[in-house]
């Protein structure tokens, strides 16, 4: 591994961290509008930054071992750099000075799994930029300008939910957010509970264009409903009147939005697991977001006497699912539902808590 320094020849001048996120309830419920509860993970992206008088960026990457080189008035060819070029094009546009940065990034957040490894990249990038510069960008506006930094120069058409759960939530605590005014509050997960998150083995393969899709059918359905966004439609008989494929996406996208209402309320892990096994089978049947490794997965955990409840998370096709269980019990789940998901011809991993944090 090359620290900043192996790499530039000179220490950092400022040093930033944002961790990734895992998505407790609120699935696909973001772009329409509609309620989230994120919770931050431990792992952590870290962006290094100091001026350089070369008149242009480098940018590192420590996981890649490449170097990038680019000016911000051409968009870089290198996918990973589309993110922090982003990141720095937009803060120029919203008045920040940005001159020609050294600029190395290191991480361990798992990566194409779900958990967002891009919002904690763009949102570790403004705050190192924040702390360069000396600029006052709060928190929210972080989250903003990263958000349009992936869908402006990433091309991902993503909500706002990952950006803000990176730039605002903690490991402690979900973030209960409306992403339709960015009202939020902090809610402490239930009583005797924690999060697992396992990998199923599937690389998310299909979830670009499957996303893409989706967006398109809630917005035709919005559009057939005379509403403006599906976070506008509360009777859930109103999905009856669509065809299909339309009708389920919208009972999806209702039931979720009031299933997060009653988690982000709720005291009870019991309760809370149930939501979260309703949320799974929305997201399998109605939906159609889920895959049969995934299913299976999560079946197991659901089985699991130790588990409260368990659902896929992320965009689906593959990726990882959450679990909430009793916390003294996290490294047996994982075994045991590891080895019998392995006995079924699968390969999954724990993502969530970390290798570090458990030995």
């Amino acid at each position: 591994m090359c620290s900043f320094e192996a790499v530039f020849g000179a220490p950092p001048g400022v040093v930033a961290q944002a961790p990734g996120r895992v998505n407790l309830m609120g699935e696909h419920t973001d772009y329409n509008d509609g309620y989230v509860l994120p919770i931050a993970i431990e792992q952590q992206t870290t962006v290094s930054m100091r001026h350089n008088d070369q008149g242009e960026f480098a940018l590192h990457s420590e996981m890649l071992g490449s170097t990038v080189r680019f000016t911000l008035d051409t968009l870089p060819a290198e996918h990973f750099a589309t993110y922090v070029y982003g990141c720095l094009v937009e803060a120029r546009a919203d008045g920040i000075h940005t001159p020609p940065l050294d600029i190395h990034v290191q991480s361990d957040v798992p990566m194409g799994v779900g958990l967002s490894s891009s919002a904690a990249l763009e949102v570790a990038t403004l705050r190192a930029l924040r702390a360069l510069t000396g600029q006052p960008l709060d928190d929210v506006r972080i989250a903003q300008l990263a958000q349009r930094a992936e869908i402006r120069h990433a091309g991902v058409r993503c909500g706002i939910m990952d950006q803000m759960a990176s730039s605002l939530a903690d490991t402690k605590s979900a973030l209960f957010l409306d992403t339709r005014t960015l009202d939020r509050r902090l809610v402490p997960l239930p009583p005797e509970s924690a999060v697992l998150v396992l990998y199923s083995g599937v690389a998310r393969t299909l979830a670009g264009s499957g996303y893409n899709q989706r967006r398109a059918e809630c917005e035709e359905a919005a559009q057939r409903l005379g509403v403006v966004s599906l976070r506008d439609v509360d009777d859930i008989s109103a999905a009856d009147t669509l065809p299909e494929p339309l009708c389920r996406r919208v009972r999806h996208i209702i039931s979720e939005n009031a299933r997060v209402l009653v988690a982000a309320a709720c005291c009870s892990a019991g309760e809370f697991g149930g939501l979260m096994n309703a949320s799974h089978a929305s997201l399998r049947d109605d939906y159609e977001v889920s895959v049969p490794e995934l299913d299976q997965l999560v079946a197991l955990l659901q089985a699991h006497p130790n588990v409260y409840g368990a659902r896929l998370t992320g965009a689906g096709f593959g990726g990882a699912c959450v679990a909430l269980c009793e916390p003294q019990a996290l490294n047996e789940v994982s075994q045991v539902v590891l080895q019998d998901y392995s006995d079924e011809g699968f390969t999954g991993r724990v993502l969530v808590p970390s290798l570090s944090s458990t030995v």
